[in-house]
């Protein structure tokens, strides 16, 4: 599978503006050795954009954002993805602001409802799912109501190209949106990774993450990065998916044909945004972490019995997994990263789930001291 994400730096309300820089990208955002490749030579099977990415993400209330609210399958966000999906034959997903609109009881009026939502259309333009963000950031509480994590599963079809023959494959694919990583509120344990185990129960092979997640980093700190990534973001993301690194994976194939028994894996899709908008007065600006990623954790059964540690370090933490059916402790886990873009760069992450990958992450044992 082919897997791209579009990082750019939305400005907050200029939707035409927003839309002109994504379409620059995309002729020419991803920089191999100096050159630009645009997305119709790197021909994705799928585009995933950031959080409200077309709108910027950093509006204080309900009345700030309510001119770019879209009814789902309408309006700029909508129009750009079906528009986008048909010109490079490949499904898009894209987050925007959602009104839904219904019929109020004992009156002539409709009511409204909000929602921090991630449109996905197929090739032909044709919307295939409309996931609703369910644990809000205090930001989307000002004017965004909860989605149900009911719908963030959904099975994709893929064409694929076996022997000259046409085939398709339907891949399990969970959705979500930045925040819904996190414990519901920060008040749930740390441990019960919510999202990480409807995952795991929904036995999906592929997860797609829309995100406006912000650095910690000062400005000046992300200005010295030149290029690179958000490190500690990125090991931060590992670590909300724990449950698919320390417990078995329970899907029954690979989406790429390869024998489960040999091995499984799961391919995880952080598509961020970049740069800063303005906050609410007498704040400091938000800050946006980048560092868009994709990314394969893999389990093999392991010669040894242990789990590797050889190629890097995912983080020491354990979640009080059972031994059992979950326990992974005779499989060679690794984390795969197939392609990582900087924290501040505007562009293109793009990932063939065939070709070897950039960067290798293995275990490493929590001490039992």
């Amino acid at each position: 599978m082919r897997i791209a994400t579009l990082q750019l730096a939305p400005k907050l309300g200029d939707v035409e503006g927003n839309i002109r820089r994504a379409n620059e990208l995309l002729r020419s955002g991803k920089v191999l050795g100096g050159a630009g490749i645009g997305l119709d030579i790197l021909r994705p099977n799928i585009l995933v954009l950031p959080e409200l990415a077309l709108t910027g993400y950093n509006f204080p209330s309900l009345e700030a954002i309510k001119p770019y609210l879209e009814p789902v399958g309408t309006g700029p966000s909508a129009q750009w993805a079906k528009d986008t999906a048909r010109r490079y034959q490949c499904k898009v997903c894209v987050g925007y602001p959602e009104v839904e609109k219904s019929d109020a009881e004992g009156s002539d009026s409709q009511a409204e409802t909000y929602y921090n939502s991630l449109l996905v259309v197929d090739e032909n333009g044709e919307v295939l799912v409309n996931y609703r963000k369910t644990f809000l950031y205090y930001t989307d509480e000002t004017w965004a109501a909860e989605g149900d994590a009911k719908r963030s599963f959904h099975e994709l079809t893929f064409s694929k190209s076996h022997e000259q023959q046409a085939l398709s494959a339907k891949v399990a694919t969970s959705f979500g949106i930045c925040m819904d990583i996190n414990p519901y509120k920060f008040e749930t344990p740390w441990t019960a990774y919510e999202f990480a185990n409807r995952v795991l129960d929904s036995k999906s092979e592929l997860v797609i993450l829309s995100m406006a997640w912000l650095t910690s980093l000062a400005r000046e700190e992300l200005d010295a990065l030149d290029g690179e990534p958000d490190l500690d973001t990125f090991n931060y993301w590992i670590q909300r998916f724990m449950p698919l690194i320390r417990k078995k994976l329970r899907h029954d194939a690979n989406f790429d044909g390869e024998d489960p028994q040999a091995g499984k894996k799961i391919i995880i899709v952080f598509a961020n945004r970049s740069g800063e908008e303005e906050g609410v007065e007498g704040t400091d600006p938000a800050k946006y972490a980048g560092t868009s990623a994709v990314i394969a954790v893999t389990q093999r059964p392991s010669l040894s019995g242990e789990t590797s540690a050889r190629d890097g370090n995912s983080g020491e933490e354990s979640d009080g997994n059972e031994s059992g059916e979950n326990d992974t402790s005779s499989f060679d886990v690794k984390i795969l990263c197939r392609d990582m873009v900087g924290a501040t760069e505007q562009g293109i992450c793009f990932a063939d789930t065939t070709a070897d990958p950039k960067m290798v992450f293995g275990l490493v044992k929590a001490s039992k001291n």
